[in-house]
């Protein structure tokens, strides 16, 4: 055999066979294609993954799947699975409950009464607003028609609301209790009833007394304040349900819901 070198002092080493040699190079191209196979699993070592490239099948980002870790009832953060609303963001007017109403932050003395239960209902109404303002019309409003019977969808609502929050505290208006649709016909009511008060010297409103101007609006009194003006909650006032403050002079009458 010729030698390289013939000073150096080389190790004796077995002679392979081309064959031999180019079955190991072969097995070494199979394990560096194959990483994995390199790993004793009795050592700890984990296998690898099939594939580290592959695309998620849910297009899931990093950040969904950190959400999912945090949220292992499966609802996604974002949206909220009673409602489906964002965190934080109000409910839209539409969903808004008008139903029946809790008394409110009165005197339970008052709460007791039916003019404190009707102050109480028309309070938690207090910005409901027409959708879109001019048009007479929202959800809320469509509701307050229900109180009254024959109301028609795009008329002023304020005998309507006046309705509603007699209805809710168990004094509907109107001689069947159906409840009525314009100031006019409240007022007759009242007349025919014996619970209109003109209004004039010395006349003071209870709490839950409808307030009446002319045959154009009619509100509710909350109370009267200590400067003698009258606290309302009018329905339609600037096309809304609006806390106001009027002064005793304005109302040509009260309607006694007591």
């Amino acid at each position: 055999m010729v030698t390289l070198n013939s000073r150096a002092h080389l190790p004796n080493t077995r002679m392979m066979s081309i064959e031999a040699t180019l079955a190991r190079v072969s097995l070494i191209r199979q394990d560096l294609a194959n990483p994995a196979a390199l790993i004793d699993p009795t050592t700890g070592g984990a296998e690898a993954p099939a594939s580290t490239t592959a695309p998620s099948t849910n297009g899931a980002s990093f950040a969904s799947a950190l959400a999912q870790a945090s949220n292992p009832t499966g609802a996604s953060p974002a949206e909220s699975p009673a409602t489906g609303t964002m965190p934080g963001e109000a409910l839209p007017s539409e969903t808004m409950s008008v139903g029946a109403m809790p008394l409110g932050s009165i005197p339970s003395s008052a709460a007791n009464t039916p003019g404190g239960r009707i102050v109480a209902a028309a309070e938690t109404q207090i910005g409901q607003t027409e959708q879109p303002p001019g048009s007479n019309e929202s959800p809320a409003i469509a509701a307050y028609r229900e109180a009254t019977a024959g109301a028609a969808p795009g008329e002023p609502w304020c005998a309507y609301f006046a309705s509603w929050a007699a209805r809710q505290a168990g004094t509907p208006i109107g001689p069947a209790g159906e409840g009525l649709g314009s100031v006019g016909a409240i007022w007759s009511w009242a007349q025919s009833s014996g619970r209109a008060i003109p209004n004039g010297p010395g006349v003071t409103p209870q709490p839950g007394d409808l307030i009446v101007f002319g045959d154009s609006h009619v509100g509710i009194v909350k109370e009267v304040l200590p400067s003698g003006q009258i606290a309302t909650i009018e329905g339609n006032y600037e096309n809304k349900v609006a806390a106001n403050t009027r002064s005793p002079g304005e109302a040509t009458g009260y309607v006694n819901m007591a």
